[in-house]
């Protein structure tokens, strides 16, 4: 009996260690299939298909200059070393030049203190003088009326302009403050153009040509100014 005690055991070992080879072999087989991947193989491989199907990542740098390329008033085009030009550079330049279109066609006004009145449409600034645009001055030794009624009316209108003035300042529409001679221009106290005050007071004749001439002809069938009575008598 202990020689097959002895052949059964054996057999029991053989069988126990086949088992145990036959398991051992199985559990490789399915390990190997599932073999973690590493880091670097996801990186180069799991990556790409996310990619392609998802929007790309943009940094602020980049998103900001494709909204300043999508504006309808686009800034100057981009230099060739791909640098972008900043806004304010650009919009500066832009009123820059608009500035260099419009401001030589416009005079800027020019204050002038207290001046003298020569006559009704003439004045003066020591040896200087400005001619009121529009009009033709008054004489001031003028002599209006009908014989035997005769009235200083040139010396009237030129009392009349000193009288609206007071040696008060006046902006004439000059290049320069420091004009010489003569100069003819426009000139106004506060809104007041001057040459049309005189023009529709009837204290000065119309230019040739000029836009005063409907209002000087209102004054002229009013019967005001030059084209009264005497004002002395009223």
């Amino acid at each position: 009996m202990r020689p097959a005690a002895v052949f059964t055991g054996l057999i029991g070992i053989v069988v126990v260690a086949g088992l145990l080879m036959a398991g051992e072999a199985r559990l490789r087989g399915g390990t190997a299939g599932d073999e973690p991947v590493s880091a670097e193989e996801t990186a180069t491989t799991a990556d790409p298909p996310a990619q392609a199907g998802e929007p790309a990542a943009i940094s602020d740098d980049r998103a900001e200059v494709i909204v300043r390329s999508t504006e309808p008033a686009a800034p100057s085009p981009v230099p060739a070393d791909g640098t972008v030009p900043k806004p304010a550079e650009s919009e500066t330049q832009a009123e820059t030049a608009a500035g260099q279109t419009t401001s030589p066609a416009a005079k800027k006004p020019i204050e002038l203190a207290r001046p003298a009145v020569e006559n009704a449409g003439l004045l003066s600034f020591g040896e200087r003088k400005l001619l009121l645009a529009g009009i033709v001055p008054t004489p001031a030794d003028k002599i209006c009326g009908p014989a035997g009624r005769q009235w200083p009316c040139g010396m009237m209108a030129k009392t009349a302009l000193r009288q609206l003035l007071r040696n008060r300042s006046i902006a004439c529409d000059l290049d320069s403050a420091e004009w010489k001679d003569t100069a003819a221009t426009a000139c106004r106290l506060g809104t007041q153009d001057l040459g049309t005050w005189l023009a529709e007071n009837g204290w000065a004749e119309a230019a040739a040509g000029s836009p005063l001439a409907s209002a000087a002809e209102k004054a002229r069938q009013a019967g005001k100014g030059l084209y009264g009575d005497d004002p002395r008598r009223r």
